[in-house]
């Protein structure tokens, strides 16, 4: 077993036994990629990432596009956008496939996604937990925004109202990848 994929589920289990997010960082925690397969969060220790639950059939959903067009812009100053897919609140297919054929037809989406997971409520995933600690608490709604600082342990909320090319957003982005890296 190589040594991330030790970490990680030794840290995953502390974590599922004390019901709370006992990672040291956001870096941490290693989720499945849409795609399948895993998607380990420490490829992107030292670069801030924006996680936002997503969803597929709700008022908020163009915000894909303006997701996409921030990841494009900010990208290669070491932005990540994070997409996390989630049916708890019924807006969203029930499978990742359909869920990524949908996001690559209809808005060329190009920023990394998470399998589907529970972000809210009683089987809400860990890393959930650990944004919700940090960042201002659980979402509301779908395309709720958490800004992970490069150091992986300060997290910003935002909620879903605040579109992606919001000034408050679009400031806190470029304060983030102003902050040196740790």
């Amino acid at each position: 077993m190589a040594s991330w994929t030790r970490r990680a589920a030794l840290a995953m289990a502390g974590m599922l036994m004390a019901g709370k997010a006992l990672a040291g960082d956001a870096f941490d925690f290693q989720l499945e990629a849409i795609e399948g397969g895993p998607l380990d969060l420490g490829q992107w220790r030292g670069k801030p990432v924006l996680v936002v639950n997503t969803a597929s059939f709700c008022g908020f959903t163009p915000q894909y596009a303006g997701l996409q067009k921030l990841y494009s812009a900010y990208r290669p100053r070491g932005l990540v956008v994070l997409g996390v897919p989630s049916q708890d609140f019924n807006q969203e297919s029930a499978d990742n496939a359909t869920v990524k054929a949908f996001c690559d037809s209809t808005y060329n989406v190009e920023f990394p996604m998470t399998a589907l997971m529970h972000v809210r409520g009683a089987e809400t995933h860990p890393f959930f937990r650990f944004l919700a600690d940090r960042g201002g608490g659980p979402p509301r709604w779908n395309f709720h925004k958490y800004l992970v600082a490069r150091d992986g342990r300060t997290v910003h909320g935002f909620r879903s109202q605040v579109e992606p090319d919001a000034p408050a957003l679009l400031q806190a982005i470029e304060a983030a990848l102003a902050a040196p890296a740790s």
